[in-house]
């Protein structure tokens, strides 16, 4: 398979009309510009610098990175594109879900087919898909993107508070009903009896500000196989299927709180808040779209600046008290097909070196480059390239397998990926919205979709 695929991305080298095999003179002193999301560890970052180094030496052309906080990196390519002064590639973890599809609809991004298609063989299904992005200028759709790794929902629990509260992995129910309510009505009591102390059995992401909330509230619908767009990107809203699973979704969703069995700062909690929460074990369980909050601990274990027991501390907790899971069945019994969020990078239209940004891209793509660079995520990211995928490295350990578990089960996109518009609701999180107004404001659930599927049809119809 390593073969196959080093030789896709070896056409795909060829493939770019400037490398320096072909243009050296060309190449030579030549300066790209590269802004990219800053890394989640210091391995991801290390293994970016190494490839940037490796490719200066390989082509003669400069590379001048800059490297930005998560939230920082719209905000800034945006400015950058009011002025017209562009980077020559861009990378963040947000422009998918937020920008890409938008600016790919304006006919602000470079088609990237002439490197993408030659290695399409090299990509696992449901992943190059995501760079398929419609252009309103040329009226067809084109490969306005790289794929670079993806990230999908998993439940993290602390098997150790589970065993304090009188429990075990194995009495944790599978059915979607029993499964909420054994954290509510079963674990939160014993846990609070067994220590003295208000935890609280379930972290739920719902705020507004938080990628997590409309995350998870979309496996929620996903277990009641709400389907809100079909595969060209027109609304099925007004199915009165759609209406129904979408009430049963924001009720199954909003009751935990009603219940009491999150705690009440989860409605304004921000992407950090639930794992926050987990670290400080004042929540047993909660879901987050990667396995970061079992990676911190991980990275304590080797962490050298730490104490020898907080490292100890960090392998106790990697090792054996933290559980990485899926979600229940659905309630039909059916299991959950999760939405993977393919990350892309970008080239913009009228950036100046787009040859020499290609060519970098290519390269970054190659197997030996961007195996490093995701695995430096240390199981926050998955591959995208089937090479990658069966790397020994997610057979490590049980968090990281149950990772590749999960993707190899098979996976499915997000809406934005079909209807660019999609990206505005989820940046107002419409999602987060209807739940507040459900617990906050004292909406009836009902009332509540149906203000939803309002402002769905309102902005993406």
């Amino acid at each position: 398979m390593r073969s196959k695929v080093i030789g896709a991305l070896s056409i795909a080298v060829a493939a770019v009309g400037l490398f320096a095999a072909t243009a050296p003179a060309l190449a030579q002193g030549k300066t790209i510009t590269v802004w990219w999301g800053k890394g989640f560890y210091k391995s991801e970052d290390d293994a970016l610098l190494e490839t940037i180094k490796k490719f200066e030496a390989k082509t003669g052309i400069k590379v001048e990175l800059s490297q930005y906080a998560i939230q920082d990196m719209i905000p800034k390519t945006v400015a950058a594109l009011d002025s017209g002064t562009v980077p020559d590639v861009a990378y963040s973890d947000t422009y998918d879900v937020q920008a890409q599809g938008k600016w790919a609809f304006e006919g602000k991004l470079e088609d990237l087919s002439d490197i993408m298609l030659p290695m399409k063989d090299a990509f696992a299904p449901n992943t190059l898909e995501a760079a398929l992005l419609y252009n309103d200028v040329t009226k067809k759709k084109s490969y306005y993107g790289f794929p670079l790794k993806q990230q999908s929902m998993h439940v993290q629990i602390w098997g150790d508070m589970l065993e304090k509260a009188g429990f075990k992995a194995a009495d944790i129910p599978t059915k979607w009903e029993d499964y909420w309510s054994f954290w509510c009505d079963k674990v939160q009591p014993a846990i609070r009896k067994a220590t003295g102390q208000r935890i609280y059995g379930v972290g739920q992401p719902m705020g507004v500000e938080s990628t997590d909330s409309f995350q998870s509230f979309y496996t929620f619908m996903d277990a009641y196989h709400v389907k809100l767009v079909d595969d060209d990107g027109k609304l099925l809203v007004d199915d009165p299927k759609v209406r129904d699973g979408l009430i049963h979704a924001l009720k199954d969703y909003t009751d935990t709180y009603i219940k009491g069995c999150t705690p009440p700062s989860s409605t304004t909690w921000k992407d950090p808040d639930n794992n926050v929460a987990f670290h400080n074990k004042t929540i047993v369980m909660t879901h987050n779209f990667t396995i970061s909050i079992a990676a911190k601990w991980f990275e304590d274990s080797t962490n050298p600046a730490l104490t020898d027991a907080q490292r100890a501390a960090g392998k106790q907790a990697y090792e054996q008290d933290i559980i990485t899971a899926s979600f229940p069945k659905a309630p039909d019994g059916s299991t959950i097909k999760y939405r993977s969020d393919v990350k892309t990078g970008l080239i913009f239209a009228n950036a100046k070196n787009k040859a020499e940004g290609k060519q970098f891209i290519a390269f970054l793509m190659q197997e030996d480059n961007v195996r490093p660079y995701v695995e430096g995520a240390l199981g926050r990211w998955f591959p995208v390239t089937k090479a990658s995928q069966a790397s020994p490295f997610w057979q490590a350990d049980r968090h990281r397998k149950a990772v590749w578990n999960q993707f190899t089960g098979g996976t499915a996109p997000f809406d934005f990926t079909k209807n660019w518009k999609f990206t505005i609701l989820n940046n107002e999180n419409v999602w987060a919205k209807a739940m507040n107004r459900v617990v906050s404001e004292k909406v009836p659930v009902d009332k509540a979709v149906d203000e939803l599927i309002a402002r769905i049809k309102q902005v993406a119809g």
